[in-house]
């Protein structure tokens, strides 16, 4: 605060993948650092990772989401209402995170997340030989089985934004693309083959929402291949 940020007006907390879950966990710690007048928001960017079995049926991302809790004394930020029903490593999920985020947020995320299809739904020995190292490295080479398993995760990953969906104050932009982190790259934040949902690109969807030109800045995707503005181009992780 002592560089300037104590004369701000208005503020935002974000973050990218790991960062981004970062900016949930600190969202209203963040804003409670500002006087009641100032607008702070907080914005999600391919950070709402999901506790999804992979292949094998093993919980591999809650192994490792379980590491940095204890590694990290993570526990004593979390929110009290999770804590009294679950485990520690459940309530650092996203889905639970945002549960009791009080200051306005945005997420943004691919439901065919590359990072979290190659490294929750698909990691490496999960799957017999290379059955699904051709479909996790570009979802242009997936089958329709695999497509249908993708599918099934875009589905729980969804079913997980319902509180946020259900927030006047909140704002979605959940694209179908097979991408990953989608703010510091200007192909996918604001350039000519940007996503788009509902004719508005990433950085025009949050400007509405941030600067309240809309009431309902909330978009989620159909299913992969039905947006025709998700480009091979963007990048994955």
């Amino acid at each position: 605060m002592g560089k300037g940020m104590d004369a701000a007006k208005q503020a935002l907390l974000t973050g990218c993948s790991a960062g981004s879950l970062a900016a949930l966990l600190h969202c209203d710690n963040f804003h409670g650092r500002f006087p009641h007048e100032v607008s702070v928001k907080c914005l999600s960017d391919a950070g709402f990772f999901i506790d999804e079995k992979d292949l094998s049926g093993e919980r591999s991302m809650r192994s490792l989401i379980s590491g940095v809790v204890h590694l990290q004394n993570v526990k004593e930020v979390l929110p009290n209402d999770c804590l009294q029903k679950k485990d520690p490593t459940e309530c650092f999920f996203p889905a639970e995170l945002i549960k009791g985020i009080t200051t306005p947020t945005f997420i943004l995320n691919s439901d065919y997340d590359s990072w979290q299809i190659r490294n929750i739904l698909a990691p490496n020995g999960s799957y017999p030989g290379q059955e699904w190292s051709s479909c996790k490295a570009d979802i242009r080479n997936c089958s329709c089985a695999q497509l249908d398993v993708l599918h099934g995760f875009k589905k729980k990953l969804v079913s997980e934004l319902k509180v946020a969906e259900d927030n006047k104050d909140w704002g979605l932009f959940i694209d179908s693309c097979f991408t990953h982190c989608q703010t510091p790259f200007d192909i996918t934040w604001n350039s000519p083959i940007s996503p788009r949902l509902g004719n508005k690109s990433i950085s025009e969807a949050v400007g509405d929402w941030y600067f309240d030109r809309r009431q309902n800045a909330k978009q989620i995707d159909c299913e992969y291949p039905c947006n025709p503005t998700c480009s091979s181009l963007l990048p994955t992780a």
